[in-house]
């Protein structure tokens, strides 16, 4: 059946049955194609041609309502990660050009274009990079728009708009999201979004920052850094479906540094008043997935309506059996480069290798670039408290000053570390959470111990480097059912 991929044949021995099975095989272009060419898709792609198969991607950029475009390489290298956390690295020199001050050093003034130049230049080395690994992999990259046209069948559109038609027993979509707009008269003639943001060729000035996403706080936070005045609108919670406990002390930092906060607002009427005074107004209410426009329905693959997202099973699966999905669209997941490279590496040698290995999706490290960062691994508060009651709960925490901080006498008392720990499983720690320096650096090993099943008297009996920020996490004795007091005097 050319629409399900099942096939039903009778033979009477084994040397037809052979040749069948090697007809059937070449009646399809690929054995994957892959729609989407960022992180996962590439990591599925590459790992796929590995292991010997045939492998096809596509991958596209719509321009954003400014025009803004890119290379290869998806959200995470172009418009994401990669940008986001240069900017943040410039932000921090900044802080720690300031505290250097105190050390006899001085510093000259920061520079947009110089730093826009310094860093497009970086991604478009990544985006060449990119290009050449899948041609030495023997990846057949296409820079076309794909669209199902039946479910074994696609049809790639590029930019002159000339049609291709290809075929593969097997797809793996990995289109990825793009930033949502307010869906009101001039937001995408007069606003911008992250992805136009780290190729502005202005510095933007007096900002206006419309959300409280993590991209929302991070691109707050880093313009705020650079001396920018910089207002973040938020309709309700800071990071939602992280620790709130975590993300409103990460919001109380960037407001005691300048970030200031409209809770509650009117958002049609404040826009408008923006406009007036001529601000630069910077949407980051959310993203979509980009599966609306891929002829899903063509092939038979279930969507959720209200959101985009793509339910699967735990092989990443849809519904159509030889369609699979990874990255960001994914219904339930995080959305995180790293989740989907992981995920498309794991799929790929389930498909093409005999493996069985499956993404882990609970026990994910991840960082939040704020002013001061926020580092987490497995589960919130609130969650571990859903899942687990609160009785069932023991929640380690401190405050902390840095060494670094103390000279230049700021922050006291800031940063603060927090762990979760069950107790019907011998309080093996089941939620991470830092907020300081170098979080991701900090929350990596973390969450590798926390794949390992660390519990706390394994913390407690591990010697901590001194004098460093990490080592808060193997002298935690404070409970926070105790009410004791979490502040630091010194080492």
């Amino acid at each position: 059946n050319y629409n399900t991929g099942e096939s039903k044949y009778f033979v009477s021995d084994g040397c037809c049955l052979q040749k069948l099975v090697l007809r059937l095989h070449e009646v399809f272009d690929y054995d994957l194609i892959v729609i989407g060419g960022g992180s996962g898709g590439l990591a599925c792609s590459k790992k796929t041609a590995a292991l010997g198969k045939k492998v096809m991607v596509l991958d596209y950029v719509v321009p954003t309502p400014k025009g803004t475009t890119w290379g290869l390489g998806g959200t995470c290298v172009n418009v994401g990660c990669i940008p986001k956390k240069l900017m943040h690295q410039t932000a921090l020199l900044g802080t720690a050009m300031e505290d250097a001050r105190k050390f006899g050093w001085e510093f000259m003034t920061h520079n947009w274009e110089t730093m826009r130049t310094a860093v497009n230049n970086y991604i478009g080395s990544l985006n060449w990079g990119y290009r050449v690994s899948l041609r030495d992999k023997n990846v057949n990259y296409v820079n076309a728009y794909a669209e199902f046209v039946e479910p074994h069948k696609i049809k790639a559109t590029n930019k002159r708009g000339k049609e291709m038609f290809y075929t593969a027993a097997k797809f793996v979509l990995a289109t990825g999201e793009r930033p949502r707009y307010l869906g009101i008269p001039g937001d995408k003639e007069y606003c911008i979004t992250s992805d136009d943001l780290f190729s502005l060729p202005y510095c933007p000035g007096k900002t206006l920052v419309i959300g409280a996403s993590y991209v929302a706080l991070e691109c707050g936070g880093f313009l705020v850094s650079l001396g920018l005045d910089v207002t973040v609108m938020v309709r309700s919670i800071l990071l939602r479906g992280f620790d709130q406990d975590m993300a409103n002390r990460a919001g109380d930092y960037m407001e005691t540094h300048g970030v200031k906060f409209l809770r509650n607002s009117v958002t049609f009427l404040l826009i408008f008043l923006m406009f007036c005074v001529s601000l630069q107004v910077l949407i980051a209410v959310g993203r979509d997935a980009c599966t609306g426009k891929i002829g899903l329905d063509k092939a038979g693959v279930e969507v959720n309506a209200k959101n985009g997202k793509i339910p699967v099973n735990d092989e990443e699966q849809t519904n159509v059996p030889h369609i699979y999905a990874i990255g960001d669209i994914l219904e339930g997941k995080w959305e995180l480069t790293p989740v989907a490279i992981q995920a498309g590496k794991l799929l790929a040698r389930r498909l093409f290798a005999g493996a069985t290995l499956k993404c882990d999706y609970v026990n994910v490290p991840t960082t939040v670039f704020t002013p001061m960062e926020y580092g987490s691994c497995g589960y919130p508060e609130e969650k571990a408290v859903e899942i687990y009651g609160q009785e069932n709960l023991e929640i380690y925490h401190s405050l902390f000053w840095p060494l670094e901080f103390t000279v230049p006498g700021r922050d006291n008392n800031k940063c603060y570390a927090k762990i979760i720990c069950n107790n019907l499983d011998n309080e093996r720690v089941i939620g991470f959470h830092y907020l300081g320096p170098n979080a991701g650096e900090v929350t990596q090993g973390f969450g590798a111990a926390m794949k390992c099943g660390i519990t706390k008297d394994q913390l407690d009996n591990t010697i901590g480097i001194h004098p460093t920020c990490a080592e808060i996490f193997t002298t935690m004795e404070v409970t926070k059912s105790s009410g004791g007091d979490i502040t630091q005097s010194g080492c």
